[in-house]
């Protein structure tokens, strides 16, 4: 099996969380980056995000760098946003063909998961996306039992 992680990482929750689970099954790393990143307080952030959630909004995102027919098996990651995942894996889920890859989405929040993982199942065309991974949090620290996410780390 050749496996890549693909995360967004806004506060560095999702790229520990990303991080971990790349060791833990032997997969490369890719971290999505906007062009322009968010900036000003957590609340700005939190508005602007909302903002871009509702009108689907796409931020412009640097290169990946990795050539994405290496591999077979992509791991999602995000954080969530207003009940969906970031505008930024929105947008490279818009210009990426994970046709005939298999998919493991996981997604960071301290609320709410929402739709994010059937949101993954529709934006992912021709992929067969598998169980996701929910791993809450308080602010940086982690809520979910590491026990769940060994479970899980079990598929690969």
């Amino acid at each position: 099996m050749s496996a890549l992680v693909i995360y967004y990482s806004y506060s560095g929750n999702t790229r520990r969380a990303a991080e971990r689970i790349g060791k833990a099954i032997g997969a490369d790393l890719a971290e999505i980056q906007t062009v322009r990143p968010y900036t000003g307080s957590y609340d700005d952030v939190v508005d602007q995000g909302q903002r871009e959630v509702d009108s689907g909004f796409l931020p412009e995102l640097r290169p990946l760098g990795t050539d994405l027919s290496r591999y077979d098996t992509i791991i999602l990651g995000t954080p969530v946003w207003w009940y969906t995942f970031a505008p930024a894996m929105n947008s490279f889920l818009h210009s990426a063909d994970l046709s005939g890859k298999t998919v493991y989405p996981f997604a960071t929040n301290g609320g709410w998961l929402g739709h994010t993982f059937r949101d993954f199942e529709k934006a992912c065309r021709g992929a067969q996306v598998k169980a996701g991974l929910d791993i809450r949090f308080n602010g940086d620290r982690q809520m979910t039992p590491d026990t769940d996410i060994q479970k899980w780390l079990k598929n690969f």
